[in-house]
């Protein structure tokens, strides 16, 4: 192994032990109470060097989102992949997908979901920027592709896949967010999986394409003439 080699290598183990320094204390103290301060005191760095990697606390606050962006892509296109199985398995497939992308780690799902709604983006460096909305439309593709396979085949409503896609997500994210929100009020209860379940349930519902009844002919109402 070269120089060059060795010190790109120690620079991406540096970084790393940044990122997890940073989920550390954003998990401990939140993102508002958060200082790069703390963070390097967390990874037994100066705060001098945690500039040399990120830009600000925004920026290494995003970057906590790349690792579950690229999860959640290599699982979509694990599933496109699988051409044999049929439309409704995959279907099926995709709903497990996203459960196992939540519990790949909630904290920082939620930490994007709230990232993609705040100022925080317009704070990030162009490629960091770039990096996450390339990864985000990929895996709004591949999930399109998944939609767009059951329109073709006559499972699905004839409504645009990308449209659809754009719906699952925000469904998705909805039901996460929500009860979040929930649990923070009262810790002892926990629906996400059966609130998710039956949000899943309806959408599978209202995307298939449902036979319609041949209506019967009403008769003629006659009237007796006097």
């Amino acid at each position: 192994m070269g120089i060059h080699e060795r010190k790109e290598r120690e620079r991406e183990r540096r970084r790393q032990q940044i990122i997890v320094a940073a989920k550390r204390v954003f998990s401990e103290k939140g993102f508002n109470k958060a200082t790069m301060e703390d963070i390097a005191h967390e990874a037994e760095l100066s705060p001098g060097t945690l500039y040399l990697y990120f830009k600000n606390k925004d920026e290494l606050y995003a970057s906590l989102s790349l690792r579950i962006l690229h999860y959640l892509l290599i699982r979509l296109e694990h599933l496109n992949s699988n051409a044999h199985s049929d439309i409704e398995s995959r279907i099926s497939g995709l709903k497990e997908a996203m459960y196992d992308v939540y519990e790949f780690d909630p904290m920082i799902l939620i930490n994007m979901f709230h990232l993609q709604s705040s100022d925080t983006l317009k704070n990030l460096t162009p490629e960091l920027l770039s990096e996450i909305k390339n990864l985000s439309k990929r895996s709004l593709s591949e999930m399109a592709k998944l939609f767009q396979e059951g329109v073709q085949q006559g499972v699905f409503i004839d409504k645009h896949p990308m449209a659809i896609a754009d719906t699952f997500w925000a469904l998705f994210s909805g039901v996460i967010l929500w009860e979040t929100s929930k649990s923070i009020i009262n810790e002892d209860k926990d629906y996400l999986r059966e609130t998710l379940e039956i949000a899943f349930e309806i959408f599978d519902s209202g995307i298939k394409k449902h036979p319609q009844k041949s209506k019967t002919p009403k008769k003629a109402k006659t009237r007796n003439r006097q």
